[in-house]
């Protein structure tokens, strides 16, 4: 029985339609990136599931408990992180912990303990004793993510983790979710921020307008999303004969000078030129021909591989109907 589950949820807001009969399954243990545009939904769902909004028609389940009538056995199971803190004026980070330990109940030496573990595992340990309003964006973010652990919930719903934190700040929040990954926690993330997604996630549901477009693998979006091969080829010299002589192959759709540095040509400080050559998936030619064309014509091939489809590609595809 699948841990979160929406059969066919709508929430209206009068005319306005944020959310079209949608309908996800997700395992325990699973972490999941929810994908969209701005205005998609994404926020509206997370906020069901945490028992902030009620839907206008459908379901929504968590652990087998329904948003709207089980609310109060559903909050003790899950951890929500919206995508900025509320403001704790001259409240210190033990005391922002402490109080909200003692909103679940956690009492005596056991609300230091659990608050002495969620602030090393979010290494903010060193942090105790300052004030919640003077630390950085990325530090409130890993308190935010430290006070819904204080509980031990089962499911966490992260709404933005990484908005508007800096190259390091999103660094630190990625490892802190991978390590909450590792201990089994089912984890919800929206994100615009799609690489980083695609190296957290192994389930990702892209959204548009509401409804939802695609749910599943990520495997299994890169390969729906491939609707033509591109293959990343190096010589060691007369880089216009060969982009000339692999264009006359059938089936090739294009050929690229990439900005990607071949990392074959680190001599002299020189950059050798690496072709990007893009064929019709199926096509008359397969790209394991292309090395032996080249070779026969007498040239020497340092590079040649294949170009994955990123989550990147596969959100703008699927966004834009470029993929049925």
């Amino acid at each position: 029985m699948p841990i979160i589950e929406t059969i066919n949820l709508c929430k209206e807001y009068g005319d306005l339609v944020a959310l079209n009969n949608l309908n996800l399954s997700i395992e325990a243990g699973d972490c999941f990136g929810f994908i969209g545009p701005n205005g998609a939904g994404k926020t509206t769902t997370i906020k069901i599931l945490a028992t902030l909004l009620k839907p206008t028609r459908g379901q929504a389940m968590v652990d087998g408990l329904t948003v709207g009538y089980q609310n109060r056995q559903i909050r003790p199971i899950i951890g929500y992180v919206p995508d900025f803190m509320g403001s704790y004026e001259d409240m210190v980070v033990t005391e922002y912990l402490e109080f909200f330990a003692a909103c679940y109940a956690i009492h005596g030496s056991n609300r230091k303990r659990v608050v002495n573990d969620v602030l090393e595992l979010t290494d903010l340990s060193y942090k105790a004793t300052a004030e919640v309003n003077s630390l950085s964006r990325g530090m409130q973010q890993r308190l935010s993510v430290a006070r819904v652990l204080l509980h031990d919930p089962k499911v966490l719903l992260l709404d933005e983790p990484a908005s508007g934190l800096d190259p390091r700040a999103r660094i630190e929040m990625r490892e802190l979710l991978k390590e909450l990954k590792r201990m089994g926690k089912t984890i919800i993330i929206s994100s615009h921020i799609l690489h980083e997604l695609a190296e957290l996630c192994n389930v990702v549901g892209i959204i548009e307008r509401g409804q939802l477009l695609y749910s599943g693998r990520v495997r299994d979006i890169l390969a729906k999303a491939r609707v033509e091969q591109s293959v990343l080829v190096a010589v060691s010299d007369r880089t216009e004969e060969a982009a000339k002589l692999i264009h006359q192959m059938p089936g090739v759709k294009r050929i690229a000078l990439t900005d990607e540095d071949d990392p074959t040509s680190r001599t002299n400080g020189a950059r050798r030129p690496v072709l990007q050559v893009t064929m019709d998936e199926g096509g008359a030619t397969d790209p394991s021909d292309i090395p032996s064309r080249l070779i026969n014509a007498g040239f020497r091939i340092v590079r040649f591989t294949e170009e994955p489809v990123n989550l990147e590609t596969a959100f703008m595809r699927l966004t834009q109907g470029l993929v049925q």
